[in-house]
Parts: C-alpha cells; structure tokens; sequence
C-alpha cells in the first residue's frame, strides 16, 4: 500500500508503532520495522542520553529497516535532558522523530538540519494546523478513544480524522482506537495517510510486557477504561483496576481541591510495577477503548500481515462489492 506517509517515512505499510512508556522498547520497534510497519522506540523509558545510546545500538542489532525515536514533553520538577537526547537520535542517525505534549517548535531548526522527519502527536485540528505551520512532516491525529492523553476536547475520531482532511496539507495519521484493517480502511476513507497502534501493540509476543498486562487487555471490554485527573486538565484514558478506582475515589471526595500530589500513589512510578512486575492493578496505566477489540496475542508480523491483507479484501471486495451493487 504506497501512501504520502509510507513514502515520507520510507517503510511498506502505512502503520507505524505509538511510543508507549515502558512498552516502546527495541524488541518491539524493531519487530513492527522488519514487518513492514514503523517501530518506536520510546526515549524517556531510557531516561538518559547514554541508556537511549544504548536502545539505538541495540534496535539496530534487530533491524535494518528504519525506525522513530518518541519524544514526550511533559511537564516535570527534574525535566530530563532533551538536548542531550535529541544529540543522540542526531549522532545516531535516526530518520524519524515522534514529538508529542507540548509544542517541538524549540527542538525542530536541529532535526530539519539533520534531514530527521517529525511527525508531532496532536489532539485538536488547531494543535495539528500549529505543527503544520511551524515546520512538522505530519501529525498523527489522536482522537477522545486513544489510550493516554487525549486533549480536552472530547472530540472522536469520526469527527477529528475529517475535520483534519478538511484543514490540513501535510499528511496525517490516525491514532486512537484503530486495531484492524478495519481501523486501517476507515482511516484511509477519513483522509488520513495511515494508522498509529498503541494498544493493539501491547497485545503482541514481541511486546516487552509482562503477560498479566497483555492478558489484562484481552479481558478487558470498550466499557472498562476511565478517563482521569480531567480536574487537574491533564486527562489521561487508563484501563480500569484497583488502583484507578482508588484515585478515583479521591478525585471524587477532594473535587476543586484535588492537587497533584494527593494522587502521587496511584500515578508515580507505576509503569515498572505494571509492565515489568505485571501488577496490574498498580495504578494508572495507558490503554485504550479500543481493548474492547483485541482477543488474541498474535506476533507483530502476524499481526500487519493480517491487517494489510483484510484491507486489501475490504477495499477490493466489500467496498468495490457494494458499488457495483
């Protein structure tokens, strides 16, 4: 399938990999590049310059196919070094960066001089025109479905991946809730150039997880995700358990008062416990509606093979089925 993305970003099939905390890792970046896909390696799980050093080295040990580095802003008391970062993805010769938070617009004059493709994370048409204009390649256009930060706006991606064909003339992907070809189909008719798959990427053999997360994903319905610190205007969709219902519990008894730190057991600290320990009922951990349709742990090449070819027999058969009708 040839698409403006799989043609910006060099690979064969228009899905490329989310980075995701403690998941984006090179076993799994390396296994969505050799199948055809864009991996992530995700830059703040390595925390420092010299452990993503390391991360590259290692992808590289896998793959030969290109593949993206995620950069996350968040706001933080001890920011990590971010230009220490970006001189290493630069040293190192990676072709594709993934921003997302807040605006790259400090970082972009040093990729562009290293030839590095930026696609930045957006959750609004306005976000997404801004990237646009300060020089980003493409957006991935993240709807209220995705798992992790979706915005404050509320706004689906049935509305979102439209409105974004309407405004936009850099290429776009989409994110939030896509699983399948038919994720994948619809995506394409919406006018996005391609899919982003976190989520459905956990579900995989080659994710770097602890079996009880990826079988908690597996059991898990559309119904049993939450959306919490919506108070605090930092939003964040997480698979529902014990310890969410606890920082929920407190969300609910502190309203207006809710600060930060009052949530600190639930929040900090939790990714190692869930995705390395698979504690799952930790706290508050990523994961989208889209659980609802992930039944099975397939391996990532299963997996984009599967995906490309039920594309292919919805656009050849169903759809030109029903035209000709």
């Amino acid at each position: 399938m040839k698409t403006r993305i799989t043609e910006l970003l060099g690979i064969e099939h228009p899905i490329v990999q989310g980075g995701m905390h403690y998941v984006g890792l090179a076993e799994l970046a390396a296994a969505v590049s050799n199948a055809g896909g864009l991996g992530i390696v995700t830059a703040l799980t390595q925390g420092t310059p010299e452990k993503l050093a390391a991360e590259i080295d290692r992808c590289r040990t896998m793959t030969d196919k290109p593949f993206g580095i995620n950069m996350t802003f968040l706001p933080s008391l001890t920011p990590p070094d971010y230009p220490g970062l970006f001189e290493v993805i630069i040293d190192k010769g990676v072709g594709v960066v993934e921003t997302a938070g807040n605006n790259p617009a400090k970082w972009l004059p040093m990729l562009k001089d290293a030839g590095i493709k930026v696609v930045h994370k957006c959750t609004s048409v306005r976000h997404a025109l801004k990237a646009q204009q300060i020089g980003c390649d493409a957006v991935s256009v993240d709807g209220f479905e995705c798992g992790g930060h979706p915005g404050e706006d509320d706004i689906p991606n049935f509305i979102l991946l439209p409105r974004a064909a309407e405004e936009l003339e850099i290429p776009f992907i989409s994110s939030g809730g896509m699983a399948d070809a038919r994720s994948l189909v619809a995506s394409l008719a919406m006018g996005a150039e391609g899919m982003n798959m976190g989520t459905r990427f956990i579900a995989t053999k080659e994710a770097p997880v602890h079996d009880n997360v990826k079988q908690a994903i597996i059991d898990a319905s559309e119904l049993d995700t939450r959306l919490i610190m919506r108070g605090l205007r930092n939003t964040e969709r997480v698979l529902n358990n014990e310890g969410v219902e606890r920082l929920i519990e407190k969300e609910k008894n502190l309203g207006a008062d809710l600060k930060f730190e009052d949530i600190i057991p639930e929040v900090a600290g939790i990714y190692p416990k869930v995705m390395k320990d698979g504690d799952v009922d930790a706290g508050a951990w990523s994961c989208g509606m889209v659980a609802g349709l992930i039944h099975d742990v397939p391996t990532v090449k299963e997996l984009i093979d599967r995906i490309m070819s039920e594309a292919e027999a919805l656009i050849t058969q169903r759809l030109c089925g029903i035209l000709k009708a």
